[in-house]
């Protein structure tokens, strides 16, 4: 039993580990992308396109970085976006019918974490695979926000709501700032704190991890409602950053979060990546789709792109696996 336990719980990853390594190559790639984009496009420097960039990696960000710590327990959780969507409607109405943003943001978060709760009690109770469970969860949540919202948009909240995704604060955007504290957040969690070393330990050995004596099922209820919870608190970025509220407001934002995780090294078979990492990944995807759009490249492409660059993601994480045993 304690050879087991010395096995799973390795020493408190560091940033001169294998996995910063992986993060320097990967913001090695970022900037060889900055510069590429700064000689094809005379717009790309400006500080007005920077921000823009900055802003979108943040909304990108907030919904990836939950599901981070799903896929390190080697699961996913795919109804993200459309968690997002309902959280979003619900968060609106509520801020419609009573005036208070406060109470908003609080039925937005409730209501993300709830549904990242359910999809972890399908995983743990009920044995359901997370690609099964949530892609499930996908389908339920699109009814609902549906059926909820009947065709109609919300939209007119108030200015101080709307500060919190479009605002500026000393020139940087709102959006910018929370991306740092709940990078810093999510790193310290995962990198520095028991619960996060156990999460790593589930994902690359969940027998090993139970039989050390770690709560698996606790563990996994916890990462899918962070997940859920990161949702949530997404919805409330993309509700006030819009003004507006709809049924679709969800449907482009799962594949963008995943392929970010994956762009920044999270591996799918679990045990490995950063939220550091995440983050990075997505810059990267934010860059190149906002130098599709400075070069005039159809919006149509965008989404064989993101494709492409999740399908070699995922490749290069399968070949690194291989050479490493």
């Amino acid at each position: 039993m304690t050879d087991i336990s010395k096995d799973v719980m390795a020493p408190p990853r560091s940033f001169l580990s294998q996995d910063a390594i992986q993060v320097f190559y990967r913001l090695l790639a970022a900037l060889l992308i900055c510069a590429v984009l700064a000689v094809l496009s005379d717009s790309f420097l400006s500080l007005g396109n920077i921000l823009n960039v900055l802003r979108q990696a943040s909304l990108t960000f907030f919904i990836a970085s939950g599901l981070t710590l799903v896929v390190l327990t080697a699961g996913l959780d795919l109804s993200v976006g459309a968690n997002v969507a309902l959280s979003a409607c619900i968060a609106g109405t509520v801020i419609h019918k009573t005036g208070s943003p406060a109470l908003g943001i609080l039925t937005g978060l409730a209501c993300g974490g709830v549904v990242g709760l359910l999809n972890g009690v399908m995983v743990t109770a009920l044995r359901i695979p997370s690609f099964i469970a949530t892609y499930g969860m996908l389908w339920v949540l699109n009814g609902l926000t549906y059926w909820y919202m009947a065709g109609e948009t919300l939209h007119g909240f108030p200015a101080g709501f709307r500060q919190i995704g479009s605002g500026y604060l000393f020139g940087l955007p709102i959006p910018v700032y929370l991306l740092l504290v709940f990078l810093g957040i999510g790193t310290l969690f995962a990198q520095r704190t028991i619960w996060g070393q156990e999460i790593y330990a589930i994902g690359a050995n969940p027998v090993a991890a139970r039989l050390s004596g770690i709560p698996v099922a606790k563990r996994l209820l916890l990462v899918y409602t962070v997940s859920g919870t990161m949702a949530g608190l997404a919805s409330i970025i993309f509700l006030s950053r819009l003004n507006s509220a709809e049924a679709d407001i969800g449907e482009s934002l799962t594949l963008p979060a995943i392929a970010a995780v994956l762009i920044g090294g999270t591996s799918l078979f679990g045990g490995v990546g950063t939220v550091f990492g995440t983050f990075i990944g997505a810059l990267i995807l934010t860059l190149v789709l906002n130098g599709m759009n400075l070069l005039s490249v159809s919006a149509n492409w965008q989404p064989l792109v993101t494709g492409i660059i999740v399908i070699l993601a995922v490749w290069l994480d399968m070949k690194t696996r291989r050479r490493a045993q």
